[in-house]
């Protein structure tokens, strides 16, 4: 075998591999470029006909609409929403199982239990999707027609007043916390395994409050099942303006704001979280996207992952300190 002859081999070699990475280059694009090629999950931590399963369910049909896939809920309940977490964080990095989460997962649930499934850093995290007040609402047999009425009662009842939540440390518990530590009322906590459970045994006079996310209520509102007194946010609603905030009502100052956010699993490529929030910012832009959240008391939100992350450090420290202050422990 000649000099010669080797080296034409080596450059044949040296050619074929080149022209093997040229022409791999745009099928890994054109792979990347074709997301989403199958239907997504989407992972809701709490029970169906709650405030996060109905905007889960209105933001799964915008982005499936979009994609030309299917958006598929899947609720899995409990645990404040660890369970569905800890599916989430084990999930493919591969965007096709998403999760949307509501901001006590990753502001309340750290401080309140000992050991947790997952941690922070097993999310990519990707935008808030909406936000909206809580109501301050009671069973219909209460002899209160108004929020100063209600810390009255509250405080000369013995035994306490029950109080229902979505669960230990959902953000119905944490503005519940809030509002009695604000009120000054004594009230023993009742978790549930979703808003809509602790509202039904509320207008069937189990429990005396909820403070449940307005979308939540909103049926048991136009049904005049339960009474509502107050919304917890700075400002009234637009779809109820006649409610008065918390603070005009008796308690200046008071505001408390849930809101929900879309996570993917850590490792997650860039290119897909950016899509995601992009088109999630398109859904949201859409006049019946909008008119939707508005129906359901709630404000679209679209920010960036960068915002979400900042809002889960700042609102991380405001109820810690009330999960201090209140004893609150779920183990």
């Amino acid at each position: 075998m000649t000099p010669t002859f080797v080296r034409t081999v080596r450059r044949g070699l040296v050619l074929a591999a080149a022209l093997a990475a040229v022409l791999q280059a745009p099928s890994i694009a054109s792979a990347e470029d074709a997301w989403p090629s199958q239907p997504i999950r989407l992972i809701v931590p709490f029970s169906a006909g709650g405030s996060t399963d109905v905007l889960a369910r209105a933001l799964g049909q915008g982005l499936g609409t979009l994609w030309k896939q299917s958006v598929v809920v899947d609720n899995r309940p409990g645990a404040g929403g660890m369970i569905a977490a800890e599916v989430e964080a084990k999930s493919a990095p591969d965007g096709y199982t998403l999760m949307l989460a509501s901001g006590s997962m990753f502001t309340v649930n750290q401080y309140i239990y000992k050991k947790l499934p997952y941690t922070a850093k097993d999310f990519s995290y990707i935008t808030t999707v909406a936000s909206n007040p809580m109501v301050v609402a009671v069973a219909p047999s209460l002899p209160i027609q108004n929020l100063q009425q209600l810390i009255s009662y509250g405080k000369t009842q013995h035994p306490k007043l029950n109080f229902g939540s979505a669960g230990i440390g959902s953000q119905v518990h944490m503005a519940d916390e809030a509002f009695a530590g604000a009120a000054g009322i004594p009230m023993v906590h009742v978790p549930y395994k979703g808003e809509v459970l602790a509202l039904n045994d509320l207008m069937a006079d189990r429990v005396q409050v909820v403070l449940p996310n307005i979308a939540a209520a909103v049926p048991f509102m136009k049904g005049k099942t339960i009474k509502v007194l107050a919304v917890t946010g700075d400002h009234r609603s637009s779809a109820w303006p006649d409610i008065p905030t918390v603070s005009e009502a008796g308690l200046p100052g008071f505001n408390v704001t849930g809101w929900f956010a879309l996570v993917a699993p850590a490792g997650t490529p860039a290119n897909v979280i950016n899509k995601i929030q992009q088109d999630t910012v398109k859904v949201l832009a859409q006049p019946e996207t909008r008119q939707r959240l508005a129906v359901l008391g709630m404000d679209p939100v679209g920010d960036t992952p960068q915002q979400l992350q900042s809002k889960i450090a700042t609102e991380s420290a405001k109820w810690q300190k009330i999960v201090s202050s209140s004893h609150i422990s779920a183990n």
